[in-house]
């Protein structure tokens, strides 16, 4: 069924409560919080978690703007079908030609990696919203990589800003690898990264143990490091290293 697509929101955990208790168990991590300022994370809406992860696919490995130009395009491609301003359906997007997404810029294997994102949304490998609520995260990321294109970074990035899940740590994100180092292992800003730079997942499971239950606000914290050592204004998600 195609459904209107709705703004972004705030989680609905307690941010304020996130963010004291990250400052309490972490000296480091308060001193960054302080230099970053408030918690301003915002959730996909109300968006379906076939919708979420066409959106999450199509990203992958390309610029923002160039994937949102091709999102954009893949959504009015279905415009005759859908209406303006609704997203296509798992169906909607089995029944379509390979024209009408390679026209849309889509790549070939990004073209079949959602096509089996709408198979496996129809056959129930990819849970309702209603269902996937009320499963762990573990449980989450299991059914989501069985879908070709969809590793465990992007069901981790669908964890933190789709569900608004509060203790996603994404140990294979360069960018909050790179923000750990900057906030914990004295990487200089203006340094340039090597591999040996950024640290294991081992040593950032261990620090984040004193983060939980907040491990996604301490995550979204590490962008925020790399943003400020950018100069940028605003945090966004590194991509996944493979």
């Amino acid at each position: 069924m195609a459904r209107i697509l709705l703004r972004p929101r705030a989680p609905h955990y307690d941010s304020s409560a996130a963010v004291a208790h990250l400052s309490a168990a972490d000296s480091k991590l308060a001193r960054l919080i302080e230099r970053a300022g408030p918690f301003t994370l915002r959730l996909a809406s109300s968006l379906s978690p076939f919708e979420a992860l066409v959106e999450s696919i199509i990203y992958q490995q390309l610029h923002g703007k160039a994937a949102a130009t091709i999102h954009k395009r893949v959504i009015e491609s279905f415009h005759d079908v859908c209406g303006i301003g609704v997203h296509p359906s798992a169906q909607h997007l089995l029944d379509c030609p390979n024209e009408q997404l390679r026209t849309a810029g889509l790549s070939h294997n990004k073209m079949l990696a959602l096509r089996d994102l709408a198979a496996k949304t129809v056959d129930g490998t990819v849970p309702t919203l209603a269902r996937i609520r009320r499963m762990s995260d573990e449980e989450i990321i299991e059914h989501l990589t069985q879908v070709r294109g969809i590793g465990r970074w992007t069901a981790e990035m669908f964890l933190m800003f789709r569900l608004g899940r509060p203790d996603v740590l994404p140990v294979s994100d360069y960018g909050v690898r790179k923000g750990f180092a900057l906030t914990f292992q004295r990487l200089k800003a203006t340094a340039k990264v090597t591999p040996g730079d950024l640290p294991s997942a081992e040593v950032m499971h261990k620090r984040a143990r004193r983060w939980a239950p907040w491990r996604s606000v301490a995550s979204w914290y590490m962008w925020r490091a790399c943003d400020l050592a950018n100069g940028a204004a605003s945090p966004r998600p590194g991509a996944a290293e493979s």
